[in-house]
């Protein structure tokens, strides 16, 4: 009788072993279907560009070069070319000497290693070229995920080094020695590689594979204590370049500026801050409700948002405000690539992340146009999609 007790309490383990993953399947499903019942807003896409897939910058703090590179895939997309996937790392390994030697010329008195703009890709990309994914991809240091905690720590120790001048002047080998650790992280440039049967440099692959014109490519921002329809250098520290072709309109046209890209089948770099309360990847949405998060109780900030909330009206005086008193900062930059509506007929923006995406929409986040026009600190887009009157005011 044992042995047959035993082959039932095997039987019924193996059973065990069947109904176990199909229960935790079907609950999984089931949790997803009520997350999904609970969502207070329902999107519904209306307008949308084509667009790579979504990336993961991982920890690099490098999102404004993630931004800029899934933007100039887009428009490889929007001229014709196929869908290619561009290294955000060979544009990082050339601005860090770069951020290195501003850092030591101004003794420690500007931001490194970390943070940039998207005028940062841009540059280099005339500097520099640029090359496909393929052959650069950063990942020297074996990992599958970028990882540049430890490299950034060696390459600020490094500078802060430099900058202390233990002996007494700075010596012309510093620069040689912070490249080294550049190459050893991230790989040594390349000079030339074959991509679709022809050789190209890093230079000879923007100017003839991608053709595109890097001159069109432009930054805009709105701001009172700059005039308006002309260029003025951006005060924030990810701006380490003092870069002063920053165009400044009004908010009204900051606003027809990146809906008239969009309907147009441009994109448009996001560059400004997530730091909101209301900014939520895991929710896939950032809205700007008319109470702020400091003036609600400790029950209002518990209770889940379960509909649509009336926003605050974004207004110049309070864009300004938000800019003044550090409300909005330029801590992350993404991709705008389409224009959706909440089922009130409310317009959002269908944004592109790149933290993967393993998150809500697949990695994309819908952003509110209150959202966007408060808390963008700017803008990039190609000049062409400007809307004429715009761009006969800005003298392009």
């Amino acid at each position: 009788m044992k042995p047959q007790k035993n082959m039932l309490a095997l039987i019924f383990v193996l059973s065990l072993l069947f109904i176990i993953p199909n229960w935790a399947i079907s609950q999984n499903e089931d949790e997803k279907k009520d997350e999904e019942k609970n969502d207070p807003y329902e999107f519904t896409i209306v307008k949308e560009v084509a667009r790579t897939p979504v990336k993961n910058q991982a920890r690099t703090s490098t999102c404004w070069c993630f931004a800029a590179i899934s933007f100039l895939e887009s428009e490889l997309l929007r001229t014709g070319k196929d869908k290619i996937d561009l290294s955000e790392m060979y544009i990082v390994r050339h601005t860090y000497p770069l951020k290195a030697q501003r850092y030591v010329r101004l003794h420690g008195g500007t931001n490194f290693p970390h943070g940039g703009a998207s005028h940062d890709v841009i540059d280099m990309m005339k500097l520099h070229g640029l090359v496909p994914d393929q052959f650069y991809s950063g990942l020297n240091y074996g990992e599958k995920k970028h990882k540049h905690g430890e490299m950034g720590t060696i390459l600020k120790g490094m500078v802060d080094a430099v900058v202390k001048k233990r002996g007494g002047r700075v010596t012309p080998r510093w620069l040689e020695a912070f490249e080294s650790v550049l190459d050893v992280y991230l790989g040594e440039p390349l000079e030339s590689f074959n991509f679709k049967s022809k050789k190209y440099t890093p230079e000879n692959f923007v100017n003839d594979y991608m053709g595109l014109n890097l001159d069109d490519y432009i930054e805009i921002s709105s701001y009172t204590h700059h005039p308006f329809y002309e260029q003025f250098c951006l005060e924030l520290p990810d701006n380490w370049t003092n870069n002063d072709k920053y165009y400044n309109v009004p908010i009204e046209d900051l606003g027809r500026i990146v809906n008239h890209a969009l309907n147009n089948g441009y994109s448009v770099v996001y560059g400004g801050d997530t730091s909101n309360k209301y900014f939520s990847s895991k929710k896939g949405y950032g809205i700007i409700p008319l109470k702020d998060w400091e003036e609600l109780t400790e029950k209002e900030r518990k209770k889940e948002i379960t509909e649509p909330v009336e926003e605050k009206e974004a207004t110049q005086k309070l864009r300004q405000k938000w800019f003044d008193n550090y409300t909005a900062t330029d801590d992350h930059s993404m991709h705008i690539v389409g224009i959706a509506e909440d089922q009130n007929g409310k317009p959002f923006y269908l944004t592109k992340n790149s933290w993967g995406t393993d998150r809500k929409y697949d990695g994309y986040v819908y952003l509110s146009k209150p959202y966007i026009l408060l808390n963008a600190t700017g803008f990039m887009v190609n000049k062409n999609s400007l809307p004429q009157d715009i761009k006969k005011k800005l003298g392009l």
